[in-house]
């Protein structure tokens, strides 16, 4: 009998298909539809390190003459944000029965790490760090890397339940900043964040953002790098993300050596019923082959069980090039 179960952060999921941090999962309603529609865990929306800090836009600015006025708003604009996310985070793991994530969208190892312990006594079956930061200064900051180990150190010092972190593919060694980031205490890594996309727009001379969602060329890029570094980094759980808009990518990812396929765009533009459509079509494959378990094939064609590892690396580039005329 063919079981589409899989563990993730220590965690049971009845299917490897995880609807990632967004508008999709900022409500109980939005969380319990997607329950219904068979999603094998969510990550809720992202609660974002400025909200945390304080950030109150206008009232802040305008109440900065008055001392007890500033206090005032800027400590109930910290509490309502606060309290805002702990309910949600309660209601869904009282109203579901698959796991809830909790997520911070975060930069520093400030104060709000504290907010972390906060979030697991609310029920919280585990939390995602999506840690967004930019090496975008002309000086060699060469604590960049450190910055990721630091938010991941300071948390744990705090929480029991399982983290994972949400990272970017800007860095010099992936694979070396994921195996530092289990010695720190993460269970998990999520390749990869998404980054808020500029544009341009030339007939209005102003900056824009570009298109949220990703597009299924972004697919390969994940692809790779969950490839390379599930061959080569232990113990530490990967959830692919970015590029998933079909079950042929949910298939290419585990075979790559991810643990769990988290998807968003595709749920955005195709609805909830996509993910049934998803893990109908697993099943069919793993029948056609005569896989009865994701372990019967995670991993298969990952950097080490491949048989030709350098179709991951630049000298496949350069084969394939030098070969067209």
């Amino acid at each position: 009998m063919i079981s589409l179960k899989t563990s993730y952060l220590g965690l049971e999921l009845e299917n490897p298909l995880i609807a990632s941090s967004s508008g999709l999962t900022n409500s109980v309603e939005k969380v319990l539809e997607l329950e219904k529609a068979g999603i094998g865990a969510v990550v809720l929306k992202s609660l974002f390190e400025e909200q945390i800090n304080m950030n109150a836009g206008n009232a802040m600015d305008q109440s900065q003459d008055y001392p007890e006025a500033y206090d005032y708003v800027k400590n109930y604009v910290r509490s309502e944000n606060l309290e805002s996310y702990l309910k949600l985070v309660r209601e869904c793991s009282e109203q579901t029965s698959i796991p809830v994530i909790a997520s911070i969208n975060c930069y520093s190892g400030g104060e709000w790490v504290d907010f972390a312990k906060r979030i697991e006594e609310a029920g919280a079956d585990a939390l995602e760090l999506n840690v967004f930061i930019m090496n975008a200064s002309l000086k060699d900051d060469s604590s960049f890397d450190d910055k990721h180990y630091e938010i991941v150190r300071k948390v744990k010092k705090v929480v029991s339940i399982p983290v994972s972190v949400k990272i970017s593919y800007y860095f010099n060694n992936i694979v070396k900043v994921v195996d530092r980031l289990k010695g720190e205490g993460a269970e998990g890594v999520v390749l990869f964040n998404r980054f808020y996309q500029p544009d341009i727009n030339i007939d209005k001379l102003e900056l824009t953002a570009s298109d949220i969602f990703s597009v299924p060329s972004d697919l390969h890029n994940t692809l790779r790098w969950v490839a390379i570094t599930s061959g080569q980094t232990d113990h530490i759980d990967i959830s692919a993300s970015t590029g998933v808009h079909d079950w042929d990518s949910v298939i290419k990812l585990i075979l790559a050596g991810a643990q769990t396929v988290q998807v968003c765009s595709a749920l955005y533009k195709n609805g909830n019923g996509i993910v049934s459509q998803m893990t109908t079509a697993l099943e069919e494959w793993m029948n056609q082959k005569g896989f009865n378990t994701l372990k019967d094939f995670r991993g298969k064609l990952n950097y080490s069980n491949s048989e030709d590892p350098a179709f991951y690396e630049r000298v496949q580039f350069m084969k394939y090039y030098s070969s067209h005329k």
